[in-house]
């Protein structure tokens, strides 16, 4: 038997810190967790620290999936992935400019 672990505790923290949480912030979690798939990557090719680019299909396949999150949210008229979606591609776009034309 584990002494140190009151699951009942456990359960009513995770009742009373998760169930908030609504569909639309993990939704918005879920753009900028995706977005952050390539940056990474990114800067370490722009600083020099790597020279590996990130693969084209997952870089597209990636914006694929942005793109149809950013259609649900202009058709929802979600401000919030509006403006997220839109200020990632314009961070991922200068990054790769800033990599293409150096």
């Amino acid at each position: 038997m584990i002494t140190w672990l009151d699951v009942k505790k456990l359960v009513d923290w995770l009742h009373d810190h998760v169930t908030p949480l609504s569909s639309e912030t993990l939704a918005w979690l879920a753009v900028v967790f995706i977005h952050s798939a390539t940056i990474p990557s990114l800067i370490a090719v722009l600083t020099g620290l790597g020279d590996g680019m990130p693969t084209v299909d997952m870089v597209l396949l990636t914006w694929l999936g942005l793109g149809c999150l950013f259609a649900q949210a202009a058709v929802q008229r979600n401000m919030l992935q509006i403006i997220t979606i839109s200020g990632g591609f314009m961070v991922q776009s200068v990054l790769m400019a800033l990599i293409f034309f150096k």
